[in-house]
């Protein structure tokens, strides 16, 4: 508070231009919009949306524990667990144990699994075609990039 014990004025970037609507009600708008879209176009492809984001995960981490998994794909660790074992049933992700750690299991994308999301990610690609018509591409990475600063602020 300042001397004259009034709030500080909120800063603009927390409203978008229409002012009665919060940023953060906007990004959330746009999330379940985007799940729900995802769902839709995954689903023809025999895939869940935490499956697809799992393969993502793998193929951008190389490999990764069951936890690791989990929180880079906002499930739980017994979600993860669940989508891991099914996905290793369809031969998508292979295990071997972590070298430094007996009790983790590493998993890894297989090439059926590559295929799999490469099938997948055209669909995705649709979807953030549609979602930028009328972005520019330089503004399009200027929002992603103010997007990942957010996600860093909050992780803390």
């Amino acid at each position: 508070m300042n001397k004259n014990h009034t709030m500080p004025a909120e800063p603009t970037a927390t409203r978008t231009r229409r002012s009665n609507l919060r940023l953060t009600y906007v990004i959330g708008s746009l999330d379940r919009v985007l799940r729900r879209r995802m769902t839709e176009a995954l689903a023809p492809l025999g895939l869940t949306l935490a499956q697809f984001t799992a393969l993502s995960v793998l193929e951008a981490n190389g490999e990764a524990s069951n936890a690791q998994v989990a929180e880079r794909s906002f499930i739980t660790p017994q979600s993860a667990n669940e989508v891991m074992n099914l996905m290793a049933a369809h031969n998508w992700v292979s295990r071997k144990p972590d070298p430094t750690h007996r009790r983790i299991v590493l998993l890894r994308l297989t090439d059926e699994g590559r295929a799999v999301l490469r099938e997948c990610e055209q669909a995705v690609k649709t979807i953030e075609k549609k979602m930028l018509e009328g972005i520019e591409f330089d503004a399009a990475g200027a929002v992603q990039i103010r997007l990942e600063t957010f996600v860093r602020n909050l992780r803390g």
